[in-house]
């Protein structure tokens, strides 16, 4: 007894009369992917206008100062060139600084050393000076470290400035801040 495969185009369900006939199309962005990229299949006339559609796309990361992961931004080249008002785009960036090949993402601790250096007037949240201040984004674990080493001091300083201190009782602060263990060790000595 033999074995016939069919194949067919995913995208239209029409039926290929051989293997070769069909072209392999990997999907490696799409709002509705989910689990990374996917591999479809279709007929080479399904696909004759693909590339007339094609846009000038650019993708930039977004390096916060605050230690959250770089955020990449996929836009059309025409809106990023808006971007640009003192001088056109093709100049901001034939004069901007290389970043080398292969460097992965600035981690938060280089991300905050080159924005203090660049001359933003930045907050490290990883420094004694403004640990446990509320802000947006993520915890480092240099921030963590901190406040859970220091946390009678962070929260006078917080207190002096008027700002909300660090408090064991706040399941919230205590999640952001890695402090379960102070809290249960505090929580145990009230008792």
């Amino acid at each position: 007894m033999g074995q016939k495969i069919i194949r067919f185009s995913d995208l239209t369900g029409e039926h290929a009369q051989r293997e070769e006939d069909l072209v392999r199309v990997v999907v490696r962005d799409h709002p509705d992917l989910v689990d990374g990229p996917v591999e479809i299949e279709a007929l080479p006339a399904e696909l004759a206008g693909v590339t007339g559609l094609a846009l000038d796309l650019v993708t930039v990361e977004l390096h916060h100062p605050d230690g959250e992961e770089p955020e990449t931004v996929v836009m059309t080249a025409e809106a990023f060139d808006r971007l640009a008002i003192a001088v056109p785009m093709a100049e901001v960036l034939r004069g901007a600084k290389r970043v080398p090949r292969g460097v992965p993402a600035q981690s938060a601790g280089a991300a905050a050393v080159t924005a203090a250096a660049a001359g933003r007037d930045r907050p490290n949240y990883a420094s004694l000076e403004h640990a446990g201040r509320p802000h947006k984004g993520r915890t480092t674990d240099a921030e963590k470290q901190l406040v859970r080493e220091h946390l009678a001091e962070v929260n006078e300083r917080l207190a002096a400035e008027g700002v909300r201190t660090v408090d064991l009782g706040n399941p919230e602060h205590v999640a952001r801040y890695g402090l379960e263990e102070l809290a249960r060790e505090r929580g145990a000595a009230q008792a």
